[in-house]
């Protein structure tokens, strides 16, 4: 199977799907129905063919694997260059795994226009995979910025009662970050003469002053995807809005691309800028855990509460990533994967409640566990996932990472673990108000339990958050080798840089 274009098929195989699904004609009932089947065969199949990426890639290997290149406008330095290493082969695979568990989830809750609904979102699913496997600059771009438009679509069409302000205001925060960015891939690609990142990680040194500028630049775009604080106010809106299926893409998959970006270009390709400019990050980071973590405390509505859990997560995510550690780093990566699936099924959670009563204020709810107990004790097992339970993938991705920050910075890792007890006391609080307590209102009386659909939609969430959280190993095996080569060379270009100034002088 290595020898077939893997990546490409992976990325592009959704579309075959859209095309289905242009094409289909019937009767609204029909259509609706088979267009259902049509995503929901699709993205399994795709998943299916990540699952041979996996199989493929050699954990052992840090360089980049399974690499296709074609020439695209080679007058300009640019080609068509995919590739994966030990940092974005889980991405990957974790974009086609919860494709599947949205469009599932999405059966009932969407009733109209639901070829459109399904089209978005087989078209979003080939721009997340695609942004994850290019390694061109250009074309990393086109990825980055093309997921943008079917989230959009879904925000703004199928959201709830603010969803064109919050659909608007979640573009034009992204958009204007990235425009930044454009700039700086267009100075890159003039400078080194080439925008195929190899190439340029290989054999280009960018200037110390303009580096900064370059990181500033990525930094800008990176910074609004993760959300970091203070450009994180576009991301309550956006969830409170959006669609269930929406939400858990968004923090599932979506947030990662900031973290990605960080790993995979400021940090490699700006040394000597990240040096000088962790200390803002680390600064930015803890603000955003504890900050975010007390609003958090203040939410009436369940998805804002955990819209501003996913910004302190994140915190995390950005200390690991620039404490430039093997723990950090690799705490880092782990807690993305880890944030994907628990916050993506805390949002199934709310989905379920939210399609039978259409409200999502706090107060409205409370003794679920007496008439709901499947749905009690799932929603328990994602909520002391986010916390960090022992024993759940959450725990491991902060353990590491505070490893990491203690490493490079005790005070930090300090600051940083307020936000794990906090952390705590809002997701305790969110659970108690809605699943404790006396069961009084009628129309709570007639919610009923998980139905089987809603079962398949949880289980493989909560079966791989175990599996990680007891076993990492083959997660952090994947991870380590390109981790450790990253970390060498970040290390080797911080002393040649050094050497270098010595010797001017």
């Amino acid at each position: 199977m290595s020898a077939w274009p893997l990546l490409t098929i992976t990325t592009f195989l959704p579309l075959v799907g859209v095309l289905f699904l242009l094409f289909l004609r019937s009767d609204p009932e029909t259509e609706a129905r088979n267009a259902r089947w049509i995503a929901l065969w699709t993205s399994l199949l795709t998943f299916g063919v990540s699952l041979f990426v996996l199989g493929a890639f050699d954990a052992r290997n840090p360089s980049f694997q399974l690499q296709e290149t074609v020439a695209w406008i080679p007058a300009f330095g640019i080609s068509y260059h995919m590739g994966v290493d030990g940092i974005s082969v889980l991405f990957v695979l974790l974009s086609t795994f919860l494709t599947p568990i949205c469009i599932l989830a999405s059966w009932e809750s969407v009733q109209t226009r639901v070829k459109e609904y399904m089209i978005a979102f087989l078209v979003l699913e080939t721009m997340m995979v695609g942004m994850f496997c290019a390694l061109d600059l250009v074309l990393f771009y086109i990825f980055f910025e093309g997921v943008l438009i079917p989230m959009f679509i879904i925000i703004g069409v199928w959201g709830g009662g603010r969803r064109v302000y919050a659909a608007f205001k979640f573009f034009l925060y992204t958009l204007l970050g990235s425009v930044l960015m454009l700039l700086a891939i267009l100075a890159m690609g003039y400078a080194a003469g080439t925008t195929d990142v190899a190439r340029i990680l290989a054999e280009t040194r960018f200037p110390v002053a303009m580096q900064t500028w370059l990181w500033l630049a990525f930094f800008a775009s990176f910074a609004v995807k993760v959300p970091m604080w203070p450009v994180h106010t576009w991301l309550p809106d956006a969830h409170v809005e959006a669609p269930t299926a929406g939400s858990v893409i968004l923090a599932g998959v979506l947030l990662k691309m900031g973290g990605y970006g960080f790993l995979r270009f400021s940090i490699p390709m700006f040394p000597e800028a990240t040096a000088m400019l962790t200390p803002l990050v680390y600064v930015l980071s803890v603000v955003a855990i504890i900050y975010t973590s007390l609003v958090a405390l203040a939410q009436e509505d369940m998805k804002k509460l955990i819209a501003y859990s996913s910004v302190a997560h994140m915190g995390f995510v950005t200390i690991g990533l620039f404490t430039m550690t093997q723990q950090g780093i690799e705490g880092a990566l782990f807690q993305m994967i880890s944030h994907g699936l628990v916050s993506g099924a805390l949002f199934l959670c709310v989905g379920v409640v939210y399609d039978r009563l259409h409200t999502r204020e706090i107060a409205r709810y409370g003794g679920l566990v007496s008439n709901m107990p499947r749905y009690a004790v799932i929603f328990m097992f994602m909520m002391l996932a986010s916390v960090g339970l022992p024993g759940t993938s959450g725990f491991v991705g902060e353990f590491l990472v505070l490893m990491g920050a203690f490493q490079a910075n005790t005070w930090v890792a300090l600051l940083a673990t307020v936000g794990i007890i906090l952390g705590a006391a809002y997701m305790l609080f969110l659970y108690r108000r809605i699943v404790f307590g006396k069961l009084t209102r009628a129309d709570l009386r007639d919610l009923l339990d998980l139905s089987p659909r809603e079962v398949a939609v949880f289980a493989p969430i909560v079966v791989l958050v175990l599996w990680l959280g007891v076993y990492p190993q083959p997660v952090l095996d994947i991870f380590g080798p390109t981790v450790e080569h990253l970390i060498r060379n970040y290390q080797t270009a911080l002393a040649d840089g050094a050497a270098t100034v010595v010797a001017s002088r």
